[in-house]
C-alpha cells in the first residue's frame, strides 16, 4: 500500500475492503484510489467522515488549506 492520503484513510478504517463497504463501492475502486493517490471528488467528504483523514489531504486541489486560500 502506498503512503498517500487514500491509503492512510483505508488503513484508518481497517483496510481497503472496510473502506469500500463504508463508501458503498467496490474494493477495486478503493484499490485504484490507494494505488494512484487520486480520490474522486464525490468520495472526499464521505472518506473524511469515516476515516478522519482531512479533505485537505485527500484533494488539496479542491479543498486547499485555510492558509493557502
Amino acid at each position: 500500500m502506498k503512503n498517500n492520503a487514500a491509503a492512510r484513510a483505508a488503513a484508518a478504517v481497517g483496510g481497503q475492503s472496510a473502506l469500500a463497504r463504508a463508501l458503498g463501492c467496490t474494493p477495486q475502486a478503493v484499490q485504484r484510489m490507494c494505488s494512484t493517490g487520486r480520490v474522486p471528488a464525490e468520495r472526499v467528504l464521505r472518506i473524511e467522515a469515516v476515516s478522519g483523514v482531512s479533505r485537505h489531504e485527500l484533494r488539496p486541489d479542491i479543498y486547499p488549506t485555510e492558509s493557502a486560500a
